[in-house]
């Protein structure tokens, strides 16, 4: 009779082994976001005269809510001009004449299709001074995490259901008289 629950008690622990090494295949791909293929202009280009408009590419189509692209200048502050726009896997901002020469910051913040934020920078420097007039101060409070939903507290629940999962199938019953 102990031999029988012994090897059942196996048989349980190999099924939760095995469904929870199948579960964790698929969290790779889960866990792709939109990368950049380019911005406009490039990263770390210099330039004499800045473009009309700034612009940062994706490798897919991202969600035209909550989008933000700003550009941040050497002096600290902004010199994009309205809201950014996004078509298709590209997010822009009209940028016009620039001020200073130095470096320029372009941060960006979009939403990809898959209802991930995505956010990072990409600089390029000015090399001849323009007569453009700067916007507002960069608000300097911006938070500096990587966005979006923690994934630890659903890797901790998944954790302690299965383990209460096998702690309940383990169990050895009670005989009652």
């Amino acid at each position: 009779m102990k031999a029988r629950a012994t090897l059942t008690s196996m048989k349980v622990i190999a099924v939760g082994l095995l469904a929870m090494l199948a579960s964790m295949i698929g969290v790779g791909s889960a866990t792709a976001h939109s990368v950049v293929l380019s911005s406009n202009p490039e990263n770390g280009a210099q330039i004499a005269a800045a473009p009309e408009r700034v612009s940062v590419t994706f490798n897919e189509a991202l969600q035209e809510s909550f989008a933000s692209l700003t550009v941040v200048g050497p002096d600290g502050n902004l010199w994009t001009k309205g809201d950014p726009s996004v078509e298709g896997a590209t997010v822009s901002a009209e940028l016009g004449e620039l001020g200073q020469a130095g470096d320029y910051t372009i941060a960006f913040r979009v939403t990809s299709a898959d209802g991930h934020p995505v956010s990072g920078t990409r600089t390029f420097t000015l090399t001849q001074a323009g007569s453009g007039t700067p916007g507002a101060a960069a608000d300097s409070s911006g938070d500096s995490g990587s966005g979006g939903i923690p994934l630890w507290p659903f890797v901790a629940a998944g954790v302690l259901v299965f383990g209460a999962g096998l702690w309940f199938a383990l169990r050895t019953p009670r005989e009652r008289n």
